[in-house]
């Protein structure tokens, strides 16, 4: 439905609070180019000196990145993301490495005490879809699942702040990921997460916290000794 104000600066809030909706959601995940100038004119009601009020606000907090020649892409999911996306890319990759593996390792520990049968369902299907991006050998399509999964993992802990954290931290991890998979997606570097969804449908703490944990050094180790 348009939207509709008398002032253009509350008017530009409201374009910034949807498309920031769209980017929390999901909806344009990060790395994807959203819609036009003339689409989000067409799809909102508004003016387009509007909407790009709206996309450089976002650009400024650190949400979109504005490319000349080729569109806005989504480069965080919170504004959050976006300052530890800057403040973490000089990072050395172990630190990050070690931060990624305390987060997981704590997310699953609760994940094994408080998981729902809703949550179990989504760490099948999420853990199917990232065999499947391996199998492909598509570096982008299986960082993404990789990272979904991890995700719902943490978020199975249902500690609101910690999810939160770690979401705002997943552009920094999949620009690890992506450099420890690189082009190397061989067969014998494949890592299977089966048992960590099964010690979270055991409600194995320990186990679950174990799996999660060793999974990010792990990557970090193998990729360093292929190097």
């Amino acid at each position: 439905m348009p939207l509709t104000s008398p002032r253009r600066s509350a008017l530009a809030d409201q374009v910034i609070a949807q498309l920031r909706e769209q980017i929390a959601s999901g909806e344009w995940p990060v790395g994807s180019r959203i819609p036009t100038e003339p689409e989000l004119v067409e799809r909102l009601g508004v003016a387009r000196n509007t909407v790009r009020e709206a996309i450089r606000a976002l650009a400024h907090n650190g949400l979109l990145d504005i490319r000349q020649g080729s569109g806005t892409y989504v480069a965080a999911t919170s504004e959050l993301a976006g300052v530890m996306h800057r403040r973490f890319a000089d990072a050395s990759p172990d630190s990050v490495a070690e931060l990624r593996s305390a987060l997981e390792a704590a997310g699953a520990r609760l994940a094994a005490r408080r998981r729902t049968e809703r949550d179990l369902a989504q760490l099948d299907a999420l853990l199917g879809r990232r065999e499947a991006a391996w199998a492909t050998g598509e570096i982008e399509r299986f960082v993404a699942a990789d990272a979904a999964f991890h995700l719902a993992v943490v978020r199975a802990s249902h500690n609101e702040v910690l999810a939160a954290v770690y979401a705002d931290l997943g552009t920094v991890v999949r620009t690890l990921l992506r450099h420890d998979v690189d082009d190397a997606m061989r067969p014998e570097d494949h890592v299977d997460h089966a048992r960590l969804v099964a010690a979270i449908r055991a409600a194995d703490e320990e186990t679950a916290e174990r799996e999660a944990g060793s999974y990010a050094m792990l990557c970090r180790t193998t990729a360093v000794a292929q190097r």
